[in-house]
């Protein structure tokens, strides 16, 4: 969580084609929530128009952003209903995530002192989330925080710092509780079998 200007590492001016360029999203975003539930190619259509990289994420409307295009999936993952994502500033996301409803990603915030906020421009950090990451609902992500692979945040926390990688970590502010020890995973071959029923019912739909 940044305080000064000098802090962070993006800063957009605000002009009229910003806004402009922020209405174009809003009107993306607007037809992707109101499509069918059913419709799975048009939100997958509408998605990869939308996001920097798509690569399979699914995500459940309502969904909302600032800019679309810098938010990255590295493969797969699951948003669940009401995730708003501040992307003044790139948000990458690693293998199959998974984001509970109402989690707020927000790569902007403004600084402290008056005479810095007042001016035209998007104060912005990057936020980076790891493979495997489970993030609960209405979590907060503040302003470049990197959460390491396989970490998983409690529901209702408000991450202001980095996060390791396979930690327990909740609370206002978040903070490590414990650490997790990885049981073996199913083999490839065999998680490929437990999921194919649910892979196969989408592609029907």
């Amino acid at each position: 969580m940044s305080q000064d200007l000098s802090d962070f590492s993006y800063h957009t001016p605000i002009t009229p084609e910003l806004f402009a360029e922020q209405m174009a999203v809003k009107e993306k975003l607007y037809d992707f929530n109101a499509l069918r539930p059913s419709d799975h190619e048009s939100q997958a259509a509408l998605l990869n128009d939308l996001l920097g990289s798509h690569n399979g994420a699914h995500i459940v409307a309502p969904f909302y952003c600032d800019m679309g295009k810098n938010i990255h999936f590295k493969l797969g993952g699951f948003l669940n209903a009401g995730v708003k994502i501040l992307d003044m500033a790139p948000v990458t996301f690693g293998e199959r995530v998974l984001i509970g409803p109402n989690v707020v990603i927000s790569t902007a915030s403004h600084p402290l002192t008056l005479a810095e906020r007042v001016l035209p421009v998007a104060p912005a950090n990057p936020i980076a989330i790891g493979d495997n990451v489970w993030i609960g609902a209405g979590a907060v992500i503040l302003d470049g925080v990197t959460i390491g692979d396989r970490a998983v945040i409690g529901a209702g926390s408000v991450v202001t710092k980095d996060i390791p990688a396979d930690v327990l970590a909740v609370g206002n502010p978040c903070k490590v509780i414990r650490t997790i020890e990885q049981p073996p995973l199913p083999s490839d071959e065999a998680l490929d079998e437990m999921w194919r029923p649910v892979i196969e019912m989408f592609g029907e739909m």
